[in-house]
């Protein structure tokens, strides 16, 4: 990817899954990428990968329920690299996912956790790095969104809200300072297999996903990487407040 060369890119959930693959795809362009995570062993890990292929590559442990923490991220980042060019915003609480059933059962706590880590730290996050970047006059940020903020579904309220949200908070940021040369785009991955969903599920729940697809095989988070690496480069400088779906073409919706 052209234009990615010398960035400075932080990946918020970079540890593992699509974040990690990202790191990946961010360095092997010589980008300076800074892992922000809870799971700060993975991202460790991770780090040390990159940088015995010679990649430059630097992890943060932060919590994307706590202002203080995303605060301390971005500075630490700032400081130690003197400049911050792109976001990869990769965080969602995927845990309390399972309690999330349905507007008549979800209990009060579902959707604080939900909203607060997938919607309010996402905008904090933003706001962190946001003078920084205005401050240079150019940056790109990239959300994570999903299907679900627009397909429609029985169960997950609590999530596909949440991920409304990312969509609403992308227009919002290209609206306000897209003349300052600030983008904010959104992915909206479909069913990826990442190493956690490997190993949970079973073949024939992976056939079953399968068909809900019009593509001949399952996504992987390299499909993903090389798209949120598009809208974190030079390459995509006209392409701003988008939510992109890259799902196979299980939705068709923008």
């Amino acid at each position: 990817m052209k234009n990615l060369q010398g960035k400075t890119i932080l990946v918020c959930g970079g540890a593992t899954g699509i974040g990690a693959e990202t790191a990946r795809y961010l360095c092997r362009a010589g980008a300076q990428t800074v892992i922000g995570d809870i799971n700060i062993e993975g991202a460790n890990a991770l780090v040390d990968e990159l940088c015995s292929s010679g990649a430059d590559a630097r992890a943060h442990r932060y919590d994307q329920a706590d202002e203080a923490s995303i605060n301390a991220l971005v500075e630490t980042t700032i400081s130690a690299c003197g400049q911050l060019d792109g976001l990869f915003a990769n965080v969602a609480d995927l845990q309390i996912i399972y309690q999330d059933g349905d507007i008549l059962t979800n209990d009060i706590e579902i959707w604080e956790r939900t909203l607060k880590v997938n919607v309010t730290g996402t905008a904090l996050l933003i706001r962190a790095v946001l003078p920084q970047m205005l401050a240079q006059g150019s940056g790109s940020m990239v959300l994570t969104s999903s299907g679900a903020s627009t397909m429609g579904e029985g169960e997950r309220p609590a999530y596909a809200v949440s991920k409304a949200g990312i969509n609403a908070l992308c227009r919002h940021v290209a609206s306000a300072w897209g003349k300052k040369n600030i983008r904010c785009n959104a992915v909206a991955p479909g069913f990826v297999i990442t190493e956690q969903i490997q190993s949970n599920m079973d073949q024939s729940m992976l056939d079953r996903m399968l068909k809900q697809s019009s593509s001949a095989r399952h996504g992987i988070p390299a499909d993903i990487a090389s798209a949120v690496a598009f809208l974190l480069s030079d390459e995509s400088e006209w392409v701003n407040g988008q939510t992109w779906h890259v799902n196979g073409g299980a939705v068709f919706a923008n």
